[in-house]
């Protein structure tokens, strides 16, 4: 017996086709509305933070800024609504990205300062891939997010040793070197040795001993072999990952438009119109 959708199925199905694709005209339009609202927020933000300009126009921002968060803080309720797995949105990336964008000025009652966190919305410009829906960039995404996650505990080994040998180099600095150099403390050392590392060099804190300049040399000739340890890890996954991209084969697509399916249950693609087959 075929199974019929209330009004409230149908309607919860539109508005998840409206967000989260990018295919139909609506969704769009969506989309590229969506993007310029975070353009605009990110903008405010940075007007609002210079001296002259902020103090001028500071409650016309102020007022730009709630209708925005307003905005932002309906279509991340529209998104729960929609979804089918509300959870898995809400813990994942997006989801979380989505969160802090509606917090800043719902913080700012309690904290005024936090009202110029606004600007992390820029993060949610990450969505631009989803938004252009472009095969190659999508695929190219997915390949570095497969190529991250597989390299995840390589990196965290790496830099447990890394964290090790910061500890014993900068103790042993300020043992050489002494507080009468700059290296009052070892968490000074420390912070010297990791810095020297990484090849930053603030020249805040500097060895003036030999043998001080010595150890310092051999660090910034091992840091640009520490820089190249990650760069090859990740490379070496993403290698892998080019040849097999599992995300993108779960996405069912129409044959005729190339747009995305985004209903498990659809026959028809909302784009075109066009009968899905299934494979």
């Amino acid at each position: 017996m075929k199974k019929f959708k209330s009004k409230y199925e149908i309607l919860r199905q539109e508005i998840y086709i409206i967000i989260y694709g990018a295919n139909t005209f609506l969704g769009r339009l969506f989309d590229l509305s969506l993007l310029g609202v975070i353009l605009l927020s990110v903008f405010l933000v940075m007007f609002d933070s210079m001296e002259g300009i902020g103090k001028k126009y500071h409650d016309f921002v102020y007022v730009c800024e709630w209708i925005i968060t307003i905005f932002f803080t309906i279509e991340y309720i529209l998104r729960i609504i929609s979804n089918k797995k509300p959870l898995k949105y809400i813990f994942s990336f997006y989801g979380i990205i989505d969160l802090i964008a509606t917090l800043p000025m719902y913080l700012s009652f309690f904290i005024p300062s936090t009202s110029f966190l606004a600007a992390f919305r820029a993060l949610r410009l990450l969505r631009l891939f989803g938004i252009l829906n472009l095969m190659p960039i999508i695929g190219q995404q997915s390949h570095l997010k497969e190529a991250l996650i597989a390299s995840k505990n390589k990196i965290i080994v790496f830099i447990y040793f890394i964290v090790v040998v910061s500890i014993v180099l900068g103790t042993v600095m300020f043992m050489i070197e002494g507080r009468h150099n700059g290296f009052k403390d070892i968490p000074t050392s420390i912070y010297w040795c990791i810095v020297t590392l990484t090849t930053v060099g603030y020249g805040d804190v500097a060895p003036t001993t030999p043998l001080g300049q010595f150890i310092a040399s051999m660090i910034m000739i091992m840091g640009y072999g520490i820089i190249a340890v990650p760069t090859g890890i990740v490379t070496a996954e993403y290698a892998k990952a080019t040849n097999h991209n599992p995300e993108l084969e779960k996405k069912r697509v129409c044959k005729h438009c190339t747009s995305f399916i985004y209903d498990e249950d659809a026959n028809y693609c909302p784009n075109c119109g066009t009968k899905i087959e299934n494979e």
